[in-house]
């Protein structure tokens, strides 16, 4: 049986090569998954790809309308692209309100990533948030994808996240608010999918998931992009992502703007820390993020 991620939640659609089909999934058993993952950096999958695959085929196993609220994962080893990845949900519990899953990513028999999700109940409580960042509004900044395909062509596939996901990229600075304080990288992200999305929460939280992989990462980094510029060499720093955390706090589209306000108050031993918080265009704050990266010189083996 096919399965696409909307199907468990009763939005079937058919699959394809956008954002949709990457998240498409097959059901070969009741609580066995499998899925096809597109390029990330060379010759391995996307990490933000399995992350929302693995948190697409626990969603399948949750009774509807209880939602993510939080997820933690460990990159284990890298993706092979010529193989279908595996992803077995163990259903942990299934509580009033909340319920709990761990989904474990294979290849050859060997495990590339596991995740831990809890779902729940949505209930009425009093609301507090932080406000959000003063920043451009995402129409006034320039479409950073181009500069990246001619500074790092080699590093990732462009034109595939192009495809699928909107960027823009606002500078620190006046009118965003306070000053980055020293030893401390900061980078403010407006991302959104671009295509229309079905009215579905599940797919919403998948879709984000995908997404968010893109921005932190680059973050941990970028004092070391910053040498390079002003060395005017080629890029000689290795990424890649150790674990990948995300707190849901309130409901949102992922094919609306959503503002990543990231920081990386941390970077030695070979990793760098990446935090940050997410708002939609009106202030609402509906979700938190946090990733550790491997960040050293290319000559060295991860």
């Amino acid at each position: 049986m096919h399965l696409s991620i909307e199907t468990a939640t009763g939005a079937a659609r058919p699959s394809g090569g956008d954002l949709l089909g990457f998240l498409d999934l097959d059901r070969t058993d009741r609580d066995l998954f499998s899925g096809r993952c597109h390029l990330g950096a060379p010759g391995k999958a996307f990490g933000g790809q399995v992350v929302a695959q693995a948190l697409a085929a626990a969603g399948c196993t949750i009774e509807a309308g209880r939602l993510p609220h939080s997820l933690h994962g460990y990159f284990l080893r890298a993706g092979d692209l010529s193989q279908a990845v595996g992803y077995e949900v163990e259903r942990l519990r299934d509580g009033r309100s909340y319920c709990a899953r761990r989904v474990t990513a294979y290849q050859d028999g060997r495990p590339i990533f596991t995740l831990s999700a809890s779902f729940k109940s949505p209930e009425p409580t009093p609301e507090r948030q932080q406000p959000m960042p003063e920043v451009p509004a995402p129409e006034d900044l320039p479409d950073p994808y181009a500069r990246w395909a001619v500074n790092s062509p080699a590093e990732y596939d462009a034109a595939e996240f192009r495809r699928v996901v909107s960027m823009r990229i606002a500078r620190p600075g006046p009118r965003t608010g306070d000053r980055t304080p020293p030893g401390v990288n900061e980078r403010l992200v407006w991302m959104k999918a671009t295509e229309h999305l079905p009215d579905d929460a599940m797919l919403h939280a998948c879709a984000f998931v995908y997404a968010s992989d893109l921005t932190l990462a680059p973050v941990a980094a970028l004092d070391h992009e910053k040498a390079r510029v002003e060395r005017e060499g080629p890029a000689r720093v290795l990424t890649a992502s150790l674990d990948h955390s995300v707190w849901f706090h309130r409901p949102f589209r992922a094919d609306d703007w959503l503002l990543f306000a990231l920081r990386s108050p941390s970077g030695g031993d070979g990793r760098g820390l990446a935090s940050g918080q997410v708002w939609t265009r009106d202030g609402t704050l509906v979700a938190s993020l946090a990733q550790e990266v491997v960040v050293r010189p290319i000559r060295q083996p991860v």
